[in-house]
């Protein structure tokens, strides 16, 4: 991997634990909080491609499991793993590589529709149906009272899917921006 790369991945890394720094929202009875950085998951996959994406949310997934305070509320710790919100932090690289996979091949011909369509079904739908089956057998709870309860959270992550698809069109028409994070292409070749 390219120096150039490294930076890039551990740049984006900390753009998804500044928006830890934004509070979260607790959800009451389910134990897992609206939070922002679902936001940077998702822009990790369709800003950097599925390899840099998914290892700049893996490096982010990676430190908040060694005990740095990287999630939201200044949180982080291997136990968050293995509570109430294990599966979205678990699945939190896995959906930043699928986003990447599915725009990066033909992300110069998507308009905001299209990625807002792969950032939704990626991002909030799969991403709450993971978390939402992971919290079932976390706090042995039926699975379909668990996906009722994180249904609560489709509307705010489909808002984030729409913003980072809005943003990512965006920064793919400044050249001097696109160089660095155009997705699927060969970033130590420049």
């Amino acid at each position: 991997m390219k120096t150039k790369d490294m930076v890039i991945v551990a740049m984006f890394a900390a753009v998804i634990a500044v928006l830890g720094m934004l509070p979260a929202i607790p959800v009451p009875a389910i134990g897992v909080p609206f939070t922002f950085q679902n936001l940077g998951i998702i822009l990790a996959g369709c800003l950097l491609g599925r390899k840099l994406g998914g290892l700049s949310v893996l490096l982010f997934t990676v430190l908040a499991a060694c005990g740095l305070p990287v999630l939201s509320g200044g949180r982080g710790g291997l136990a968050l793993f293995f509570g109430p919100s294990g599966g979205y932090l678990f699945s939190f690289p896995l959906i930043a590589y699928l986003i990447g996979w599915l725009t990066e091949k033909r992300f110069q011909h998507m308009n905001v529709w299209q990625v807002f369509l792969v950032n939704g079904l990626i991002g909030a739908f799969l991403c709450n149906l993971i978390g939402g089956t992971f919290m079932a057998f976390n706090l042995g709870m039926p699975l379909m009272t668990a996906y009722k309860s994180v249904l609560v959270f489709i509307p705010g992550d489909l808002l984030k899917s729409l913003v980072a698809a809005f943003v990512a069109v965006k920064l793919r028409a400044v050249p001097s921006v696109r160089r660095y994070i155009e997705p699927g292409m060969t970033y130590g070749s420049r």
